[in-house]
């Protein structure tokens, strides 16, 4: 995935609104004028369905709250107004099944402003969406906008920047153009990713107060699912997540006291969702990470302060797999909006700095964490340990280690030094047979987890009579418009019943009996 940031590479000041730990609602904008929406509209479908469904299924504060998505053609429709993900799969899908049935490549002229029209549009409904929310005491107050295009990317936030600019912004927090196109037109990967492009005079960047992100990507599944799954992402930058505390004086600890310390200010980002947390009860029942245990942290959601104090330095062969356990979390200096950008920067560049000596010495760090709040015993103090790895990137991981108390014994009988050949050579045979990768990759292994998690949260919607889309009434539009008007702001209430919202998904040849889900996922539901 190549991309690049229009707006914010330069600026010093950060968008004044708080959100305090709470994911931003999302826009979804896609535009089916691409020559290539056949193939696209397959791969987009399946990718926000799989994501979607992680999100429904995951226990815990939902990571995408609410939802909104428009199409354009020849203007812009809202296929699903604002809609509160969790515990609404079914209208989802049937959102995303009309998304699937929408008339393929070749049917929409390319060109045109219906994307500038669906953001305005789009953000005149949140506007809606939070005034009428607000008497319910809901606090959802910044919304990021994706928008999928084939389009120039470069001509597409020129579009943006005209017509924003005398639009409230206040509560837009980041809107992304994503570029999809075939592999064919990509740049080889040992090509710069992407042009440096022009920066924005101050005055564009005071207008609009928000960061532009241009991304491009391919247009098959996994960049899709990996595209919508940054919404899992806790992207709060209110205060930093973690605080690595090193000894000033360096590594000796005779040279410098032990009351003087070096503060990294660091975020973290989780590498893999909690399996534990797919345990197929999808009300929210399952017990999420406990943010005050001593033994364990969570980057999600990121409410508290870690402090991990470095003790140690350790040789990076001198550190057994078996004694590592938990989930591994990424370290990454900390964008805290709240920091000095002079603090900032020197605080990154110190990060840095430490990967870069911990890969040259080839050493891990040992870290004892600092416990926020007291036992109940007030007077005792339950410590756990991490052990911190560095990496040739930017970030370092870290992962839970075993103490003397967790430990159990274990015996490990010496390897012989030789074995006899009838039972060495079938070994060594069946070893030969197998195919050998370079590295593992897990996106080439999947275990029909999207299946299972569909089939649980399968309800469906209210029987009504499909009807084909060329036959279907036209909605809340003008009589002297005879086209299909552009989306409108849903009205209020917002929250509407599945029959007035979703339109049927697809022409079927039997009644509406039939199930949203494929054919492949009878077994399930049986």
């Amino acid at each position: 995935m190549n991309s690049r940031k229009l707006l914010s590479e330069t600026r010093r000041t950060f968008p004044a609104t708080k959100v305090h730990c709470q994911q931003p609602s999302r826009i979804l904008i896609v535009d089916v004028t691409s020559p290539s929406w056949t193939n696209t509209c397959s791969v987009l479908s399946e990718a926000l369905e799989n994501t979607l469904c992680l999100v429904c299924s995951l226990a815990g504060p939902c990571r995408v709250p609410l939802l909104s998505l428009y199409i354009v053609q020849n203007q812009q429709e809202c296929l699903l107004p604002f809609t509160q993900v969790r515990e609404n799969f079914a209208r989802i899908q049937a959102c995303i099944s009309e998304l699937r049935s929408l008339p393929r490549e070749g049917c929409f002229p390319q060109g045109g402003n219906g994307v500038v029209q669906a953001v305005q549009d789009g953000l005149q409904q949140f506007k809606q969406y939070s005034r009428h929310t607000a008497a319910g005491g809901s606090t959802n107050s910044s919304v990021e906008i994706t928008i999928l295009t084939s389009q120039s990317s470069k001509e597409m936030v020129n579009q943006l920047e005209k017509k924003l600019k005398d639009i409230d912004l206040v509560s837009l927090r980041r809107i992304q153009v994503i570029e999809v196109l075939k592999r064919d037109f990509l740049e080889p990967e040992d090509v710069e990713q992407c042009m440096p492009a022009e920066e924005p005079s101050s005055s564009d960047i005071a207008i609009l107060g928000m960061d532009i992100d241009v991304q491009t990507i391919e247009d098959n599944v996994i960049s899709l699912e990996m595209l919508f799954k940054t919404w899992l992402h806790d992207y709060g930058t209110e205060r930093e997540h973690l605080h690595l505390l090193l000894p000033a004086g360096g590594f000796s600890h005779a040279t410098a006291p032990k009351i003087t310390l070096m503060c990294l200010k660091c975020d973290l980002q989780e590498r893999l969702l909690d399996p534990a947390l797919l345990s197929g009860t999808v009300d929210g029942t399952v017990r999420a990470a406990d943010l005050n245990s001593p033994c364990q942290m969570a980057a999600w959601p990121a409410t508290v302060l870690y402090k991990l104090r470095v003790v140690k330095a350790l040789k990076s062969e001198g550190v057994c797999e078996s004694v590592l356990y938990g989930l591994p979390f990424i370290i990454k200096p900390t964008s805290c909006w709240q920091l000095d950008w002079d603090e900032l920067e020197i605080n990154q560049h110190s990060f840095h700095a430490l990967c870069h000596s911990l890969l040259k010495r080839k050493w891990m760090l040992l870290a004892k964490r600092e416990p926020q709040n007291p036992s109940p015993n007030w007077n005792i103090m339950v410590h756990s340990y991490y052990i911190i790895v560095p990496s040739d990137s930017a970030t370092l991981l870290v992962k839970a280690v075993a103490i003397r108390e967790l430990l159990l014994p274990s015996t490990f009988p010496p390897l012989l030094a030789e074995h006899p050949e009838r039972v060495n050579g079938p070994i060594e045979s069946a070893l030969n047979s197998l195919e050998v990768e370079v590295a593992y990759n897990p996106l080439h292994l999947k275990c029909n987890l999207y299946k299972y998690l569909k089939s649980m949260l399968y309800k469906p919607l209210h029987r009504q009579q499909a009807q084909p889309r060329d036959q279907r009434p036209e909605r809340h539009q003008p009589k002297q418009h005879q086209s299909r008007a552009k989306a409108m702001v849903a009205p209020l209430p917002m929250a509407p019943s599945p029959v007035q919202v979703c339109r049927p998904a697809a022409v079927r040849r039997d009644s509406c009996e039939h199930s949203l889900l494929p054919r492949e996922y009878d077994e399930f539901l049986q």
